[in-house]
């Protein structure tokens, strides 16, 4: 005890500014009192004042020596107020953030939350150790790389692992993401998380989709890249439980062009598949896929199919090698769309997509009996707001 009264007194005294903050009652209650609470309180003061001061390189060695102290205290509520005042403090040495994260829970966890003390290797160290709830408090930290990632990956539990990857501010490695899904293939709770982050490797976007439910497999497709290939086996009923057929992947696909010259050598860039995009009002994907069939430049298509009089849509029809009896429903599309463009309707994507198939659906033209069926089921979905998030027209 007098060592360490000798030690508070003297790197105290050394600190002018910490002592204008502190009189000699709080710093020999600080040391002496058995009351917790008021200890635990003047620990909060001196923290925070120290904390706010501009120390110089020596008043910095002697504040640490002033944690060092207070770390080893007795009492939990005096070690806490330290951890709890000082979690994100640069201030606080490394040896002591060590020392406070091996304390109890109450301790540790704020500490292991926001210290910036720790360096990867102290992090990995202490994940590859920890139990499941310190684990969870890393994974929570508003930085974490990929190397502490990896060691989350590996070490953690179910409840660290899906922390992680929900915490957006964690970076991983592909080959990481694809150990969270080879070590947790059964549990929706990490499979969500990872399906949820911003941006996803395809690779780990394309496994995803085999594994998790309808409103996940949804939800990656409408944010997170697929290939074309893939794109193409849900269209043909690959994938069983698929929310998405190829008139809304039309709508979404970010390389229109690419996209529809890969239906094209697939042989999948179908008559059917160009009208029940008009009739969505994805004209991007009608323009570029009748200018693929055509051979014709994209611009010209789309001057003949839009700008071009009567006739143009027919000539370039007839040039991508279209079927005569599906003329009238394809003239039909485009009337509707050009009449709700010159309508200037104010609407949502969803909307506009809704009021499309309506509208067309209401025009004397309309395709063959299949093409009917495909529509109205459509268009049931979206008046019932299904899928969730529906394709931007055009």
């Amino acid at each position: 005890m007098i060592d360490r009264e000798r030690r508070f007194w003297g790197c105290l005294s050394a600190m002018s500014t910490t002592r204008t903050a502190l009189t000699d009652e709080d710093i020999r209650a600080l040391i002496k009192s058995a009351n917790v609470d008021e200890r635990a309180m003047i620990a909060h003061k001196l923290c925070r004042t120290i904390d706010r001061e501009k120390l110089s390189d020596e008043d910095r060695e002697k504040a640490h020596e002033i944690l060092r102290v207070m770390a080893a205290d007795a009492a939990e509520l005096v070690r806490r107020a330290l951890a709890v005042t000082l979690r994100s403090s640069p201030l606080v040495p490394r040896d002591v953030a060590l020392k406070l994260a091996r304390d109890v829970e109450s301790i540790a966890l704020p500490v292991l939350n926001f210290s910036p003390a720790f360096n990867d290797e102290d992090l990995v160290e202490i994940v590859r150790l920890a139990d499941p709830v310190r684990q969870v408090a890393v994974a929570q930290r508003p930085q974490l790389s990929e190397k502490v990632t990896g060691a989350i990956v590996e070490y953690g539990a179910e409840a660290a692992v899906e922390t992680a990857c929900a915490n957006d501010n964690a970076r991983f490695a592909e080959r990481s993401l694809q150990g969270v899904i080879a070590r947790f293939e059964r549990s929706e709770r990490v499979l969500a998380a990872v399906a949820y982050r911003q941006v996803l490797p395809m690779s780990v976007t394309e496994r995803l989709i085999d594994m998790v439910g309808d409103e996940l497999r949804d939800h990656l497709l409408n944010h997170q890249a697929v290939s074309p290939e893939l794109a193409l086996q849900i269209a043909l009923g690959a994938k069983e439980r698929a929310t998405i057929d190829l008139v809304d992947q039309a709508g979404r696909a970010s390389d229109i062009r690419a996209f529809v010259s890969h239906l094209n050598r697939a042989g999948r860039l179908s008559p059917s598949l160009l009208l029940r995009a008009a009739a969505h009002g994805h004209f991007t994907f009608l323009d570029w896929g009748v200018a693929e069939l055509a051979g014709v430049p994209h611009h010209r298509t789309w001057l003949m199919i839009h700008d071009a009089g009567p006739l143009g849509l027919r000539a370039i029809y007839e040039r991508a090698g279209l079927p005569a009896r599906l003329f009238a429903a394809f003239r039909a599309a485009v009337d509707t769309f050009h009449a709700l463009e010159g309508e200037a309707v104010d609407a949502s994507p969803e909307r506009f997509q809704q009021l499309m198939l309506q509208r067309y659906m209401t025009q004397g033209q309309l395709p063959g009996r299949e093409d009917v069926d495909y529509l109205l089921d459509k268009m049931d979905r979206v008046s019932r707001g299904q899928p969730k998030r529906l394709a931007k027209v055009g």
